[in-house]
This record gives structure tokens, sequence and C-alpha cells, in this order.
């Protein structure tokens, strides 16, 4: 087999890689007084992958025997982790100096990460996916329990990586039932087989395994149950990255296996996913009208929009792919702005992580507050914010494909949503400010991601047309 060793295709991943080594290197050579600089040379590698990403746009390279591929759907959202890694990073310099992390350790950690998140994406070999996804998890399960001192971070650790291991095996068992009924683990083969030839019980078992691996990873019900415990105890910066790309770079490969390879199954498995995605934003929107600590409603809150995207994988189609993709992108600006909000509200190593806690807030922290009003309200979905649009285009997507019904429980629970997320509104505007709080300024970098997401909601909410045919051009053919 020629395997076309294109390095072009994976240059992303091999930049972001690089700069990784050099994080290393510079942990052990330099001082600890100098160690700050690490992050700077983490951003800067993350900012040069995207303008690789950027500059292959267009190009639909392949290679290593077509086991990874360069093509729209996967620079898209390559950039969308980029994004997402580089605004947890600019949120991650004061944070570790304050809570007393190990910089260059937690960079590598978050770069390392990166590098599996662009495979997932990119690949198109399960074999491919599998090893891209060992590679995300094994830094995130140490990124959780990065707090060492921390039980709570120590538990989500744990927990995150027995349950995690417990997945990768029902994916590993999901690829073997793929491989022996179709003889490959190549997507476009796979669906060439299942097209020519009669229904593979096998290959149906392979594709619910397969479910439940990429079920876990982005917080499908009934594989949620880690997620409040894991966002609640690791560190916020760590549950904000974790928020937005882990769930951008499994939606990917969620969305690639299922659309390339598994479209002859499609009336087995666009049934099951859509009871799963109203289970998911039900459970979900529920859930966080009972939380009283900002990180698990925001944990819950995270598996109702995991819940919103599957309707688009339910759609299938342009728009159904491109809906998911442009929500996506969204939804990795809100929330990581929302966390970057409650990272700005901090004192020092005290967080405001309850309900009481935002009380008088406006007061001390007006545009932080400001701030994180929007991007609340983006996330329940109210116009003119890029929560709405994209829940438009996911919902319109499946009113066009013949699921009304979907669409129409979709809205329902945007509904029930806004209760909890106008909460903490609430509290900042209309409760009078909580004592013992000091007023503390505003981290330059925090502020700057703030100024980013609210900019960007705002933008991809007015004027959504050139992001969202970017994202329909990205289509899995």
């Amino acid at each position: 087999m020629n395997l076309d060793l294109n390095l072009q295709v994976i240059a992303p991943a091999l930049i972001v890689a690089l700069s990784l080594l050099l994080v290393l290197l510079g942990e052990v050579f330099l001082p600890a007084s100098q160690r700050r600089w690490l992050g700077y040379l983490a951003l800067i590698g993350l900012l040069g992958a995207a303008v690789v990403a950027a500059m292959l746009w267009g190009a639909n390279l392949s290679g290593f025997g077509k086991m990874v591929v360069a093509d729209a759907f996967g620079l898209f959202l390559t950039l969308i982790i980029l994004l997402g890694a580089a605004l947890s990073v600019l949120l991650a310099f004061d944070f570790v100096r304050a809570h007393q992390l190990d910089t260059g350790e937690f960079f590598a950690l978050v770069l390392s990460a990166v590098v599996g998140m662009i495979g997932m994406v990119t690949a198109t070999d399960l074999i491919v996916i599998f090893l891209a996804l060992e590679l995300l998890s094994l830094p995130l399960y140490v990124l959780a329990a990065f707090k060492r001192a921390d039980k709570r971070s120590l538990e989500a650790g744990l927990k995150y990586f027995l349950l995690g291991a417990f997945a990768s095996a029902f994916f590993l068992y999901g690829i073997a039932f793929v491989f022996g009924g179709t003889g490959t683990t190549n997507l476009g083969r796979i669906a060439a087989v299942l097209g020519a030839s009669p229904r593979s019980d096998v290959a149906l078992v392979g594709m619910g395994l397969l479910g439940v691996g990429f079920a876990f990873k982005v917080a499908l019900v009934p594989f949620h149950w880690w997620t409040p415990d894991v966002y609640e105890g690791a560190p916020t910066v760590v549950t904000a990255f974790m928020s937005v790309a882990v769930k951008a770079a499994a939606f990917g490969a969620f969305f690639r296996v299922f659309l390339v390879a598994l479209p002859e199954l499609a009336a087995d498995w666009r049934a099951l996913l859509a009871v799963i995605a109203v289970l998911t934003m039900t459970l979900g929107n529920v859930a966080a009208l009972l939380q009283s600590n900002v990180k698990r409603m925001l944990a819950y809150s995270s598996i109702a929009h995991a819940g919103y995207i599957l309707i688009a994988l339910v759609a299938m189609g342009v728009n159904g792919a491109g809906s998911a993709l442009f929500y996506l992108l969204a939804y990795t600006l809100t929330n990581l702005g929302a966390f970057g909000a409650v990272i700005a509200l901090s004192d020092g190593t005290r967080e405001r992580l309850e309900l009481n806690d935002f009380a008088g807030v406006a007061k001390a922290q007006p545009l932080v507050a400001a701030a994180l009003t929007i991007l609340l309200l983006s996330l329940a979905g109210f116009p003119p914010f890029a929560g709405f649009t994209g829940k438009f285009f996911i919902f319109g997507a499946a009113v066009e494909s013949g699921w009304a019904w979907l669409a129409v429980i979709g809205v329902l629970n945007s509904l029930i949503s806004a209760y909890f997320y106008l909460r903490p509104v609430v509290q900042m505007y209309m409760v009078e400010p909580a004592g013992g709080w000091n007023r503390l300024r505003v981290a330059p970098f925090v502020a700057f991601v703030l100024a980013i997401a609210v900019i960007g909601v705002l933008a991809l909410g007015i004027v959504p047309a050139p992001v969202i045919a970017l994202a329909s051009g990205g289509f899995l053919k």
C-alpha cells in the first residue's frame, strides 16, 4: 500500500507537537522565574498552526494511505480547536500563577491534548481516530487532577480516567466489530462495503459500540454522569478548555464516522440518536435548574448543548453538518467566555462558584457583569446573539429533513434553559453585594478573552452568513 507520506496534511498538528517539545525543553532548562514565557511559546505554536490550517483551506489534501485528510470539514474544526486552546492558554497565564500550578507542565499537557484533537477531526480511519482519542484523553485525565492538593480535583481526575478507559474499551470493541463485518477500518471503504453487501449485523453492533465511545466524550445521556463531578472538581481553566475543545473534536469524529462510513445504516441510527438527543437536552436542562454551583450548572448546560448538536447529526445533509460546525464555533466562544468571567471575578484563589457569590457583582465589576450577561443570554438562545443563530440553523436543518418534532422539543428545552441562565444575572444586578469579597483588577489576558468572546458572539449573531457559508462548504461528501 502506498502510504503517501504527505506531511502537509498533518502540518497543523506537527506545529503544535513541535511547540510541545519546545515547552518541555523549556520546563527542564529554564529557571522557575522564567517559565511564564512557556505560555507565550505555546500560544505562538497554536497561532502558527492556525495560520497553516487557514492556508490549507480548499486544498483537499490526503495522505498516509488516505488515513488523514485536510478537507474543509476537518480544517474548520481544527481552527475551532486551536481557537479554544489559544483562549484557554490566555486564561491560564494568571490562573496557574495564582493557584501555584506547574506552568510548563500545564501548557505541555494542553498542547498534547490539542494534537490528539486535531488528529480526531482529520482522521478517516478508525484506528487513527482511536489513537487520536487516546492522545486527547490521557493529558486531560492529568489536567483534571492538576490541583494535586485539592481532593476534589484528584477525585475528578480519577473519575474521568476510570470512566474514560471504560468508554475507550467500548470504542475499540466497536472498531473490531466493524472490521469483522466489513474487512476494513477506512471510513470510505466501510461505506462502500455496506452499500454493496446485504445488511451486516456485525457492523451494526460495531456501530452501537462506536456510538457509546463518542457519547461518553460528548456527554450524551446515559453516558453523561462523569460530567458534573469532573467539571466541578477540575481547575476552572481546565474545565473551560475541556468543555469546548473536547466537544468540538469528539463531535467532529462522530459526524465523520456516521456520515461518511455509516450512511447505509442511517435508518437504524437516526431514530436512536433522535431519542438520545431528546433525553440529553431534557435531562441537561432540568438538572441545571436544580444547581446552585455555577460550574455544575454549566456542566449540565454542556450536556444540554450536546443534545442540540446531536439534532444536526440526525438531520444529516449539508445543512445539518454546516449548522453543527457553526454551533460549535459559537459555543466555543460563548462557553469559554462564561468561564473566563468566572475566573475574572475570582478573589485570588477564591472563586465565585455559588450563585449567592454573584450578588451585587454588577456594582463592583460592571464590565465583567455585562460580558457575563451577554454570554449567558447567548447560551440561552436569546437574539441577537450567536447562541440564537446557532440554534436557529440546527432547528431549521431538522425541520427541512423531516424532523420537525425534534426541533419543537429543542425549542421547548431552550425556553426551560432561560430560567437557570438568568439566575446569575438576577444575582448580579438585583441583589445587594455579598460581603467579604475584594475588588481585584481583572488580569489583562482574561479581559482580552472576554472581549474576544463578546465581540465574537455579537458578530456571529448579527452577521452569520460568511461563517455559515464556510461551515456548509465543509459538508462531508
